[in-house]
């Protein structure tokens, strides 16, 4: 536990890997200083969690998230009543996400970071997990950081004919305002690698996804009625475990980020042979050659 020096905020990390509890503060009233100091302590521990909010009106959430930047309409996640800047999270009508992801990495600017507020807990159960992509990038061996270095990755959603959206990322991300760089593709999202062979990109894809969601690399976080979780977007993945059988409700703003930068690709696409064909050995890999 610490005590930053000239506030009452109590900083308590919950595991090695990234995240901590911020305890002693009110975001519905939050002077610059102290939104400086929760800013920073974001950037070092990846996740942050603003414990006993039970106070905060939609309102106070929206303005708090347009501290960090322009808050972004969702395009296809139902929104609160009166406040279209937030989605609802509710588990009684498809507010379940348990697959390991990053959100909206399908979008040319995926999102800097979000700020979901517990409204409603369950008695057990619940928890949310986060992944740091830092880590898993520095503990690939170099070749393996080579080779990914030079590599892209589509990412693709389709919801029926309702919203479609495909973009392009580095697999290897450089965070624009640490310069670290971290893994950036997730199960959800990542189509293929188009420099590989379909066959080639499933079977990196399967591997990097099963090592970055590895347990060294996260911690999981038992929520509170009324706490308040801000992520990073751009250097985590996380997960909603799916064990509860009460309602769980939460209410969501997102702040829209940038353009994901890396290394240039190396390669050019790759252009099958006539008449070689591919059948999808994974979920998402929407897409055929």
């Amino acid at each position: 536990m610490s005590v930053s020096a000239g506030t009452t905020l109590d900083v308590r990390p919950i595991s090695g890997a990234l995240g901590a509890e911020i305890h002693g503060i009110d975001l519905t009233n939050l002077t610059d200083e102290l939104f400086a100091e929760l800013r920073s302590l974001l950037l070092r521990h990846l996740v942050i969690f603003v414990v006993g909010q039970t106070g905060l009106t939609p309102e106070a959430h929206v303005d708090f998230g347009r501290r960090f930047g322009e808050v972004e309409l969702h395009p296809y996640l139902p929104r609160l009543d009166g406040h279209p800047e937030i989605v609802v999270i509710d588990s009684e009508n498809g507010g379940k996400v348990d697959v390991w992801h990053t959100d909206m990495t399908f979008h040319q600017s995926p999102p800097l970071a979000s700020i979901l507020h517990l409204v409603k807990a369950p008695g057990a159960g619940g928890d949310t997990m986060w992944t740091n992509q830092y880590l898993a990038y520095e503990q690939l061996s170099a070749p393996m950081r080579q080779l990914l270095d030079g590599l892209t990755a589509i990412h693709v959603i389709r919801i029926g004919s309702e919203f479609t959206s495909r973009a392009e990322h580095p697999v290897v991300r450089v965070h624009p305002e640490t310069g670290r760089r971290s893994l950036y593709v997730n199960r959800l999202f990542t189509s293929h690698i188009p420099q590989l062979s379909r066959n080639e990109s499933d079977a990196l894809l399967e591997y990097l996804f099963e090592f970055s969601e590895g347990p060294q690399f996260t911690c999981r976080y038992r929520w509170r009625t009324g706490d308040v979780a801000v992520w990073d977007n751009r250097v985590t993945q996380h997960y909603a475990v799916n064990d509860y059988f009460e309602p769980r409700r939460g209410q969501r703003v997102t702040i829209l980020g940038d353009h994901p930068e890396g290394e240039p690709p190396r390669w050019e696409h790759y252009r099958a042979a006539p008449g070689q064909r591919y059948w999808p050995g994974r979920v998402n890999a929407v897409e055929n050659y």
